[in-house]
Parts: structure tokens; sequence; C-alpha cells
């Protein structure tokens, strides 16, 4: 027999949609964690028994309702414009359209593997570990295509204050996904074979077995990492005009760092972190702003770790040279260390196919006149001795490049951003959970410095060291703990994320198995 939908088609679309909103809602501002069970349960539940255009109807209807409350800080991207709206329509529209054709596999999955096999533990165990599968496969691909992909609504992030957080530790985020999603579909196949299951000790059985599951799971300890000892940080931010669109002179954002450095002269620190954009102009270029580096390097005694756009020796005015984002280790001898931001942000950082967009839209893309270059250097700088692990901004969310950081000897992480084209959303804390969350998957401490703010010093387990409020100039002082030793979630998170691909062989084995059981 058919598997027939569970709910109309008009009331699976409002269950959808109510599902993407609980999911956001799971996401700081709110950051409701345990609303990402029912979020993912209602979308489940709108899918079952659908075939591939309905399943497509609410597969849209689910994620543009998460997307667009969840980007709508990329309506603050272009300040004033009144096409401001635009990129982040865009934006929600194409991630919602692309969510929403990997939900076809998901209802394929309650189509086919009931057809295939009428045995009960195909329906209780095989079907829920196909669709926990499918889910995280779908996340995984969009976290990586097109144009590098966009991870921002990854289900495993909105954990990073939920008890399941230590979990990343040893299967990564992306397992944490896995794992939510299974105890979802475990819970709605308990549900449905509860009511039909003769013997009153099966239905116990099938409606207790999902919440036993979950409550193990929240019980796992942090994955252990070994202490190596601490490193004195000065942690500055700026609140300087740092936004793409902000009208500032020359040396504005670099002054108001300086300034806020003040609190670091009399502080004995190993070395002074600035944020992403902390620096205006091209100090490898610009012998003034050199200068004012030397100076500050000279004040403070300790080396700097800032953050500018670079053309790396050339000349970032002739618009011949590669321009990129790039950190720097600025000590008396000048920049001895560089790392540039290995994925730059389309349609933010550069415009991918510019003449096909231009051709599309030319005065918004006119407006877009930045053309970072990625960068291929390693994500670690040697201060004395210490290895700091480093992440651009959006870069945070490249599960590649932490576990690169990690290889390469990372001792701590210190993660620069510039939140300022966003104040006054819901942005800089999101970002701030998913650099909460690599602190606890990573059993490092994490500095996440905004020019802007919130700003913060995370300890390995998650706890707040220190913390510098939205929209407030000033420093953070701290003996920062370093850590040694490699996670199981760093080394299997990318197996975990590769092994989801089997979720689409079992749903193409269980049709095949299907079709042949309805010839027969």
């Amino acid at each position: 027999m058919p598997e027939r939908p569970l709910l109309p088609l008009w009331a699976a679309a409002v269950a959808a949609a109510a599902g993407g909103l609980a999911l956001d809602a799971a996401f700081p501002a709110l950051g409701i964690w345990p609303l990402a069970f029912p979020a993912v349960a209602l979308s489940l539940v709108s899918l079952v028994g659908r075939r591939i255009a309905s399943a497509l109807l609410v597969g849209f209807v689910f994620a543009l309702a998460f997307y667009l409350p969840h980007v709508s800080w990329a309506a603050g991207f272009l300040g004033d414009n009144p096409f401001a709206w635009v990129p982040w329509v865009a934006l929600a529209v194409v991630e919602a359209a692309l969510m929403a054709i990997g939900a076809i596999p998901l209802a394929l999955a309650y189509r086919w593997l009931p057809r295939a096999s009428r045995a009960g533990a195909v329906r209780l165990v095989v079907l829920p570990v196909a669709v926990a599968m499918l889910w995280t496969w779908r996340e995984a691909t969009l976290g990586s295509w097109p144009y590098g992909g966009f991870a921002w609504g990854r289900v495993g992030m909105s954990q990073s204050e939920s008890p399941l957080a230590p979990l990343s530790s040893w299967i990564g985020v992306s397992g944490i996904t896995f794992v939510i999603v299974l105890v979802c579909a475990l819970a709605i196949e308990a549900v449905r074979m509860a009511r039909s299951a003769h013997r009153a000790s099966r239905r116990v059985l099938a409606l207790v077995a999902p919440a036993a599951l979950l409550g193990v799971l929240m019980l796992v300890p942090p994955f252990p990492t070994a202490p190596a000892g601490e490193i004195s940080v000065g942690a500055v931010q700026g609140n300087g005009p740092a936004a793409y669109l902000d009208a500032r002179e020359p040396y504005d954002v670099l002054n108001a760092q300086i300034t806020a450095s003040e609190p670091l002269r009399d502080a004995d620190v190993d070395v002074v972190l600035w944020p992403e954009g902390g620096v205006d102009s091209d100090p490898l270029y610009n012998e003034t702003t050199a200068l004012y580096l030397d100076t500050v390097v000279g004040a403070l005694d300790a080396p700097l770790l800032m953050n500018a756009a670079s053309a790396r020796g050339g000349d970032p005015t002739s618009g011949d040279d590669p321009i990129y984002n790039t950190s720097m280790l600025w000590t008396e001898d000048g920049a001895t260390q560089l790392h540039s931001k290995r994925h730059p942000v389309p349609f933010g950082e550069y415009v991918p196919d510019r003449p096909l967009f231009e051709a599309l839209a030319p005065d918004l893309i006119g407006l877009i006149q930045r053309e970072y270059t990625p960068g291929d250097d390693s994500p670690v700088f040697d201060v004395d001795g210490v290895g700091i692990g480093l992440a651009i901004c959006f870069d945070v969310i490249s599960d590649s490049l932490i576990a690169e950081g990690i290889a390469d000897g990372a001792e701590v992480f210190m993660f620069q951003t510039n939140n300022a084209d966003f104040r006054g959303t819901d942005e800089n804390l999101q970002q701030l959970a998913f650099a909460r969350m690599r602190a606890i998957e990573t059993g490092r401490s994490v500095v996440n410095l905004s020019t802007t703010g919130t700003s913060q010093i995370i300890a390995a387990g998650g706890s707040v060291v220190d913390a510098l409020p939205i929209d407030e100039a000033g420093a953070m002082i701290a003996d920062v703990e370093l850590r040694e030793g490699t996670t199981a979630g760093v080394v299997v998170g990318p197996w975990v994320q590769g092994a989801m691909a089997f979720g689409l062989v079992l749903v193409a084995a269980a049709g095949l198995l299907a079709r042949r059981r309805r010839r027969a």
C-alpha cells in the first residue's frame, strides 16, 4: 500500500511554516534551543506520504519560513538604499529553493522504505536513520554549494547553549544535526507504531525509546583535551565606522582601535588582538599606516594581530593586483606572518560571475566594488611558540578550516570579525553562538572579537570568561588557557558528513525493492 500523507496539503504547509519559524527561534537572538526538535518534527511530518511536487512545495514553505527571519540581517548590508531588501530576500529565496529540492529525497524515503519492507525494524530504525542521513547530507551540500555554500542554518549550530553541545567534540556539528533529526524521526515513527500496536508494552517501549536516547546523549561529557599553559591577551573592540557604507575619513577606524587600546599600556600581555577591518588601509603599501602600527607595537610592548584589506605587496589602488582580506602579525619588524580569508563571502566580498549579475541588477551589483581573492596560507600564527588558530568572520562556519587550524598546531583560536554592516540585528549573536560551538567542538579557548561587538573570550567548555557589549569601545584583558590534543569531533566530523550520502543509497535501494514488490 502506498504511504498516505499524514496531513492534507494545506495543513502540511501550515505545519511546515510553523516548523521553519520555530527553527529560527532556536537560534539567537531568541536562542530557545529546544525548539529545534519540534521544528524538525513538523518539517518531517509535513513530508510523510508526499509526492515530489507537494514535497517540493512544503519543503519550500518550511525553508522560507526559516530563512526569511534567520538572515533578515542581510537587509542591512546596503544601508539606506531603497533596494536594501533585495539581498535579504534573494538569499532567503535561493537557500529555500535549494533546501526544498533536498526535501524530495526525504519524502521519497517515507514513501519507498515502508513499501520495500513491512518489517517493524525497517519502520522504527532504518527509516529514521535514512531520514537523519538525508537531512544532514542536505545540510552539508548547502554548506558547500553553490559559490562555496552557505552553512548559516545548520541545525547543530542552534545547540551552543544546549546539553547536546558537548556531543560536537565527539561527532562534530553535523553529528549533532544527525542526532536531532534521528530523535525526531524515531519519535514520529514511535507514535505511529504505538497507535497500531496491540500490546501495551510495545507501545510504551516505542514511545520511551527516543526520549531515553536523547536523555543519554545529553549526559555525554566533552571529549578531553589537555591544558598546555596560558597566553595573556588584550582584545580591543574599537567601535569605529567600519561598515562598508559608513561615512568616514582616512584612518578613522584605525584611530578608533588605537584609542580603545589605551588601557593596554599598563597591562603586560603576550599579544594584542584587533578585529577584522580594524585597520582601514593596507599597511604593506601605505607607509603612514605602517608607522602607526609600529608605534602601537612599541607602546604596548606586544605583537599586534590585526587585519586589513591588502594587496600583499602590490598596489591596492591599481585595480590590477589581487586584494586579500588579510590578518597580519605585526611586530617591531613589521608584518612577520600573514593569513588571508579562505572563503570570501559571495555578493559581499566579491561578486561571482559579475557580468551575469550586473546584467540582471546593474545598480545593486555596482555598489559592491570589493573583489577579494581567496587565500591559501595556513590559518595558524606562531606567537612565541604558541599556535594561534585563525578564522576571519564567516570563515568560522568552515569545518575544514577549523580542522586545518588544529592540524597546524592551534592551541587557542582567535576569530576576527566585522559586524558593523549588521548593527542592530541578530547576525553578531548568531556568529557568536557559532564561535562558542567551535570552542566546545575543538576543546580550545576562543577569543571572538568584533569591531562593534558583541565580543567574548570563551573557555574550552563554552563558558564566557570576559565580554564587551555591542556598540561600545573597550578592551578585554585576560589570561587565556591553551590546550592541546585533537578531539574526536574534529577527526570524525568530515567522515560523518561523507557518510550521510549513504542515505541516498538507502532510498534508491528501497525504491528498487518497492518497484519489484509492486510488480510481483
